[in-house]
This record gives C-alpha cells, sequence and structure tokens, in this order.
C-alpha cells in the first residue's frame, strides 16, 4: 500500500511541474486528501476493509491518470516522464482491472520479487527478507585479505539487488579476482556461498580451496534416535546402483536437474525392499509398503566433495581453522559504522555499486594508514557476566536500503491548483 500509494504520489508530483494546467482538470479535493502528504503506513486508515477499499481508490486513480497520459489527444512526451512509466509499469505488476472493477494482485498473481518494482525512486531496488528483517534495496558482498603478517584489505566489492541469493555471487567473485589476479589459493566464506558445485569448481578452475560450512545431511531424519543418512549408503557410480546398509540394491536411477539447473540423479529403492525391512524406521518416514527410500546423489566429484566437507566441518581442527572467517563481521561493522554503507545515498544500481566501491577504499585507507603508524587493533569486547558460547553469525552481506522519501519538497497539490 505504501509503495503504490508513493507511486501515484510521486507520478502527480512529476506532472504537477511538468503540466500543471493538464493535471488539474483530473484531480479533485479528494486527490489533495489522499496524496498531498507522502505516503506512510501510520496514515492508513484503520480496519482491514477501510484498507482494501482505500487501495482500491489508489488504484482508479491510477488508471485514471493513465488513460489521460495515454490518450490520443494527450501530448506524447506525458507518457515518457519517468514517474509515469514507473507508474503504469506499477500498475501492471500490483492490479487487476476487468469489469468487476480495480483489484489486488495477491500471491503467484504478482510477478517474482526479483522482477516487481518496490520504490518509485528507484527502479533497480527490490525488496527482501533476511531472518526476519525486510528492506528495500541492494546488497554488498565484500572480500578481504586475511594474512596475521599483512594488513586486511578489501579486494572485491560486489553489489547485487536484494533478491540475489549468496549462492549466485560466489562465482561472480571468482572471476573478478581472477581478472585482476588477485585470487587467493585459500577462500573462507560464509555457509551462504558454498554448495558441492562450488567446491569442486574453484577447485577445477581456479585452484582455489573454497572453505566454507555445507548444509548437513537431514533426509529422513528421526530427531528421536538413530536414522540412516545418505552418505551410509554406499554407490556404484559406474554400475549406477546403490547398496544401503542392509544390503538392498537400488532398483531404479535416473539423470534429472534441479530447478538452478544442477544435475542429480533420483534413486530408488522398491516398496517390497524397504518394507519388509526391519530398521525401516531409521530409514524412510514412508508408511509400510507403501514407498521404498529414494536418494538424489549429486554427480561423483561433488558428492564426494559434499560428504568429504561434511565429515570434515565436525572436527575441532577445521573449526579452529574457520575461525578467521569471522574477521569479515569487523569489516562489515567498519563499512557500517565509518562509510555508513547500510544507506544508499544513490539511485540505481550502478551509482550504489560506485558508492560502495568508495567506502571499500576509505576503509582500506584507514587500514594502510594504520599499518604504517603501529596502531593497534581495537580490542574485542569481553562480557563480564557468566560464559556463553561462542556464537559467529552466518551473515556475510551488507544491506543497502534506500530511502522511500520523494526527491520533491513541495506537495503537488499548490502546484496543481
Amino acid at each position: 500500500m505504501e509503495f503504490v500509494g508513493e507511486s501515484l504520489r510521486a507520478a502527480l508530483e512529476a506532472l504537477s511541474v511538468a503540466a500543471p494546467q493538464w493535471l488539474s482538470a483530473l484531480v479533485t479535493a479528494d486527490w489533495v486528501r489522499r496524496y498531498g502528504a507522502r505516503i506512510d503506513s501510520y496514515r492508513f486508515p484503520k480496519g482491514e476493509n477501510v484498507r482494501q477499499e482505500w487501495a482500491e481508490q489508489v488504484g482508479r486513480d491510477g488508471f485514471t491518470i493513465l488513460e489521460a497520459a495515454f490518450a490520443p489527444g494527450s501530448p506524447g512526451w506525458l507518457r515518457e516522464i519517468p514517474a509515469v512509466q514507473v507508474l503504469r509499469r506499477a500498475w501492471v505488476e500490483q492490479y487487476h482491472r476487468d469489469g468487476e472493477g480495480v483489484r489486488w494482485r495477491e500471491g503467484k498473481d504478482l510477478p517474482p520479487g526479483r522482477r516487481r518494482l518496490c520504490s518509485p525512486y528507484d527502479p533497480d531496488a527490490r525488496y527482501s527478507v533476511k531472518r526476519g528483517s525486510g528492506w528495500c534495496g541492494y546488497k554488498t558482498h565484500l572480500s578481504e585479505t586475511c594474512e596475521p603478517d599483512a594488513p586486511h584489505l578489501i579486494t572485491q566489492v560486489i553489489t547485487t539487488d536484494a533478491t540475489v541469493a549468496d549462492t549466485e555471487v560466489t562465482e561472480t567473485l571468482h572471476q573478478g579476482l581472477a581478472a585482476r589476479e588477485l585470487l587467493p589459493a585459500e577462500h573462507d566464506v560464509d555457509a551462504g556461498y558454498v554448495t558441492a558445485t562450488h567446491i569442486v569448481a574453484a577447485q577445477d578452475r581456479y585452484g582455489i580451496e573454497l572453505l566454507g560450512p555445507v548444509g548437513l545431511d537431514t533426509h529422513h531424519e528421526n530427531h528421536q534416535g538413530e536414522h540412516f543418512a545418505q552418505s551410509t549408503f554406499t554407490v556404484d557410480w559406474q554400475a549406477r546402483t546403490v547398496t544401503c546398509p542392509q544390503g538392498k540394491t537400488s532398483a531404479s536411477w535416473s539423470s534429472q536437474r534441479k530447478s538452478s539447473g544442477t544435475p542429480l540423479a533420483r534413486v530408488h529403492f522398491t516398496a517390497q525392499d524397504c518394507g519388509s525391512c526391519p530398521v525401516h524406521e531409521k530409514c524412510t518416514k514412508a508408511a509400510n509398503g507403501k514407498r521404498g527410500r529414494s536418494l538424489t546423489p549429486l554427480p561423483q566429484d561433488q558428492q564426494e566433495a559434499l560428504e568429504t566437507r561434511r565429515r570434515e566441518q565436525l572436527t575441532d581442527q577445521w573449526q579452529q581453522r574457520y575461525n578467521i572467517r569471522a574477521g569479515v563481521e569487523g569489516t562489515i561493522s567498519q563499512a557500517v559504522r565509518r562509510t555508513q554503507i547500510r544507506r544508499t545515498r544513490c539511485t540505481g544500481l550502478p551509482k550504489t555499486h560506485l558508492g560502495h566501491i568508495f567506502a571499500a577504499t576509505a576503509i582500506n585507507i584507514i587500514r594502510l594508514d594504520a599499518w604504517l603508524t603501529e596502531t593497534p587493533l581495537g580490542p574485542t569486547r569481553t562480557s563480564h557476566g557468566p560464559a556463553r558460547p561462542r556464537r559467529i553469525s552466518t551473515a556475510h552481506a551488507a544491506v543497502s536500503r534506500i530511502s522511500q522519501r520523494s526527491p520533491e519538497a513541495p506537495g503537488f497539490l499548490a502546484r496543481a491548483r
């Protein structure tokens, strides 16, 4: 509701400057009351039904402006105004209009979040939610050196819209480092950047050991007792068969792909073998005799890399080695405190990315100065209360939000009248 209301208000602001007489013939006193001030949620009427009526009224008003702007007799340049173009796209994405009137689009009727506008002032920004916190804007991915005998400098900055998952950035990051001849021998990353595909590709293409935790095997997990994970099954890659811990052999093997394009195999055991198995409850949740156990192994090199990493990350040695990655959390904190990187000063992905590069450059200058002047690092804060288990945050991307405030200071009413 904030987005559609502010999108219409932004278009009215722009039209009141570009064509005040044309606009004054369309607006009424009710429009002045609805769109005279910035649209904020605390100004919305109370009650679900009243809000629904308000949203539909905004939809009808928006269609009124669009119909007038795109009418044959209207000046052609009106429809070229950026705010009007945003309004047209927003109304296509957010509203239905048919013989029954104007209605919200909901659920699957809406475009995917990656394609859907979330701000009338920045068409590149997108809305996303991470661990319950939602924002409209971008993500920043930072990489830095971490040798103990050298200053820690940021070597790569990637800016994406807020909907891009961390796993989609790993390959882009390595390509950028390779182009600048800055590839590391070991790359310590957050869990969000690691998959079996990434581990294998980083080693084969760039000679990098990608160090980061992978997800545990929780397929058919029984939390009340022992269960047979996929790693307890023996795979014969040449014969394309799988043998279960009880010695039964799979009945089928078919090659498929995930929605992301990653190849995998789908392996099935017969219902007869699984239904009569004495350890059925430890293997599958399917009811006896109805369905056999199924597995989805990745290609051999990826599956072996995945199982190796799952075993390694449970050891104290691997955990101690991986502790170094926590240092990048300090970098994100420094970027937030010293450069206010969570609030972008620009609109558009290219300018926002340039701002992030400036922020990273400033941090590098600060760190080089501290290194040359032998300024010690700030101490880590220590709790004086009872000892608590050590926690490592899984976040590795700083968030850039965009302001929803209109760049036009006065309201459209004074100029429209």
